[in-house]
């Protein structure tokens, strides 16, 4: 499964039959979970069906806040070293 990481992982995502998986963890589902609510989602994925436009502004969004997330993240970790 493809992933994209910084400062550990930030986003997984696979192509099925009929959707497209999206794995942002789940933080990243909470935070968007209003925008997510259109979508079949579980605690941490969302399903992007095949016979509806892409979201692109709304992954750049929550890949965005992810990146935020693990930079602040590891900044914790080395400030307690």
């Amino acid at each position: 499964m493809p992933t994209y990481a910084q400062h550990g992982n930030l986003v997984h995502f696979a192509a099925y039959q009929n959707h497209i998986g999206f794995y942002p963890a789940p933080s990243g589902i909470t935070a968007f979970q209003e925008e997510l609510s259109i979508f079949k989602s579980a605690k941490g994925s969302v399903q992007f069906p095949h016979n509806q436009p892409l979201p692109e502004a709304l992954i750049r969004r929550i890949v965005e806040f992810r990146v935020k997330e693990n930079v602040e993240k590891a900044a914790t970790k080395k400030q307690k070293k």
